[in-house]
């Protein structure tokens, strides 16, 4: 079932693209772009499809595998982030970019997880408390969560873009109005950490071999 929602994943993803291109490039070029700023967003989009193919080159490249389940969530979170959330111009639906973070958080604390356990001596890592587990995830998912932030702002300061939304329009907001976008955000990496640690904690402590599901496996 995994499987199938992880090629059904790459495939939204990359024929998805394919057709976001040849729909909304023709028309780019007889001067009526669909979407504002249509050059960029292309670009964006073809750069979404390399990414949706980019685990499968790294685990050849390492002779790794994933975990099945994050490469599934990733798949899920590129297609809803570029395609739909930028090509598509999603983020425009209000809170549309707070559940991304959410997600991305939940994906970002599993990851950690997978982490955690390769450089962890199988023996040590079965002895591992179950609540020391859950409290590396939600570090590690909200540790990222917060070195985006540090890159949007210092793309919004080298750039004069404005991915922290400190502006509305060409007025620069104010005091809490400022910090709205980027606490939210915060509260959204906190919150999508905090659900996959406690995941974990419950898992963990029912059966050890839940942490499978999260865990780097060998090239075969």
């Amino acid at each position: 079932m995994m499987t199938r929602l992880l090629k059904l994943g790459v495939a939204l993803n990359v024929v998805g693209g394919c057709v976001y291109l040849a729909v909304c490039l023709p028309a780019l070029w007889a001067g009526h772009p669909i979407y504002p700023g249509q050059a960029m967003l292309a670009g964006q989009v073809v750069a979404g499809m390399l990414l949706a193919l980019a685990p499968m080159g790294i685990e050849r490249i390492g002779h790794f595998r994933f975990p099945l389940l994050l490469k599934v969530i990733f798949e899920c979170f590129i297609l809803l982030a570029v395609l739909m959330g930028t090509g598509m111009q999603y983020y425009n639906v209000p809170y549309w970019d707070k559940f991304l973070h959410l997600f991305s958080a939940a994906l970002l604390a599993g990851l950690g997880l997978a982490i955690f356990g390769a450089l962890t001596p199988k023996m040590t890592l079965q002895r591992t408390s179950p609540l020391l587990l859950a409290l590396f995830a939600l570090s590690f998912g909200v540790l990222l969560g917060v070195c985006w932030e540090f890159y949007e702002f210092t793309g919004d300061g080298l750039l004069g873009l404005n991915m922290q939304r400190y502006m509305s329009g060409h007025t620069l907001l104010a005091g809490r109005a400022a910090l709205m976008d980027t606490m939210g955000d915060l509260f959204a990496d906190v919150g999508g950490s905090l659900l996959l640690a406690g995941w974990t904690f419950v898992g963990v402590r029912k059966d050890r071999a839940w942490l499978d599901t999260f865990m780097f496996q060998p090239w075969e």
